[in-house]
């Protein structure tokens, strides 16, 4: 296994573990999942040297299944589309150095790519940062409904909205950590105490299922992009499905119902950052509120100072009812039209991203609010809280394309078959890049 030369040339992570014994599967981890024998950072120099002194609930439930490698990179704090925000290295794509691996999972992404050995990446997505970058890398990505993986020990942007998820080359590995990490905790309150299925018995035949291809998920997706899904959809319609065209007209509102929500809490989450408790410190001078700026000021890059202020102002007063509980509003009504969709249909099938892989010189052209629309295909049904899988679908120009698959509450069993069936009858997935 050539672990450091695989980060020499893609920076997919943060801290490497220094032995790494044999083992017939192996876990990379999130740097924003704490994990107590190596440090988290959260791809922020704010904690550059944070070792807790725990691990989080998924981590101690996958120890002794395998083997762990590291700490994988990420955009700090899950705030970026492009991983271009970490502040220990850029990440890059392993099908081309030159171009974006996805955000702000990107690590996880590519260890689940590019190592030949049998693996599972464990990642988190709070408005696509699991299906992107398993999109942009061919990948399988798996966000599983809120609440059904216990979040404890996560490193949170948005409580409301963070979902502890898996990425691997294999669908049946997902399937088989997916009932190692399953499971009410008493430490979050916001877990499924309920009966899971076994997942790795949930393939099988997919004639008869309705799927729904929403027709604003494919406004401004580029052609290529277009083409591929349609091709996997048709691969759904050969093997038996019904597929039907649905609507989702509140589409247009998830991005901004979705960003007022998760920087107004990231905001929150992230004032406990003060140079107290742990992480980054200063020289202890001045007043209170000279010293907290000193060390946010330092601590904090670019692109997290932009999501804190636009938190901070989403929730100041005067301006709460405004944004913020409109937003909440909106979410509910996004609710509302999947509910809907998936009284008809058993799962959505999507593009995972409009666009493919784009090259670093490409994203540093974009403005902020460009780059927040690259989520637009991932933000509702993050907001809705449903389980989704990307799918790889394909190459364009030799760069992944994924299919996004969504599905109602707590029916993982769906995307599973579903993936599975395609999984069968093609082998874009099997494909390892050269490195």
């Amino acid at each position: 296994m050539k672990l450091k030369r695989l980060n020499e040339k893609t920076n997919a992570f943060i801290t490497l573990k220094e032995e790494v014994e044999e083992a017939e599967l192996y876990f990379s981890i999130k740097d924003n999942i704490c994990t107590k024998d190596m440090r988290t950072t959260a791809g922020s120099k704010m904690l550059y040297n944070y070792h807790p002194p725990f691990d989080a609930t998924v981590v101690e439930r996958i120890r002794g299944k395998g083997e762990i490698l590291g700490k994988t990179s990420m955009d700090s704090w899950g705030f970026g589309t492009f991983g271009t925000n970490c502040d220990f290295g850029t990440p890059r794509n392993p099908w081309d150095l030159g171009r974006s691996p996805g955000g702000s999972s990107s690590g996880a992404a590519i260890v689940a790519s590019a190592l030949k050995e049998r693996n599972v990446a464990l990642a988190e997505s709070t408005g696509g940062s699991i299906s992107c970058p398993a999109s942009f890398c061919n990948v399988f990505g798996l966000t599983p409904t809120y609440g059904l993986v216990s979040r404890w020990g996560l490193i949170s942007y948005a409580d409301s909205l963070d979902k502890i998820g898996l990425m691997a080359r294999d669908l049946k590995d997902i399937a088989l950590v997916m009932n190692y990490i399953v499971g009410g905790d008493e430490r979050d309150p916001t877990s499924y105490q309920g009966r899971v299925p076994d997942y790795t018995r949930c393939f099988g035949e997919i004639r008869g299922l309705k799927v729904g291809v929403p027709k604003e998920y494919f406004e401004h997706v580029e052609e290529e992009v277009k083409e591929k899904v349609m091709d996997g959809i048709s691969l759904l319609d050969s093997l038996g499905a019904e597929i039907r065209e649905v609507s989702l007209k509140l589409t247009k509102y998830a991005l901004a119902s979705y960003y007022i929500i998760a920087l107004s809490e990231a905001s929150t989450n992230l004032a406990r950052f003060c140079g107290l408790k742990y992480g980054l410190s200063a020289e202890m001078k001045g007043e209170f509120n000279e010293y907290f700026s000193k060390v946010r000021g330092s601590g904090f890059n670019q692109e997290s100072k932009r999501r804190i202020i636009l938190g901070t102002f989403a929730r100041m007063a005067g301006y709460r009812g405004r944004y913020y509980l409109k937003a909440l509003k909106v979410r509910r009504l996004i609710i509302n039209e999947f509910k809907e969709i998936f009284s008809r249909c058993d799962l959505i099938a999507a593009p995972t991203m409009p666009i493919l892989p784009p090259k670093f010189e490409e994203i540093e052209e974009l403005e902020p609010i460009q780059v927040y629309a690259m989520d637009q295909l991932t933000v509702g049904p993050n907001l809705a809280g449903i389980p989704m899988l990307s799918v790889p679908i394909g190459f364009s120009r030799g760069l992944p394309v994924g299919l996004h698959l969504m599905a109602d509450h707590f029916r993982e069993d769906l995307l599973f078959r579903v993936g599975r069936a395609i999984q069968e009858h093609t082998n874009y997935w099997r494909k390892v890049p050269e490195l």
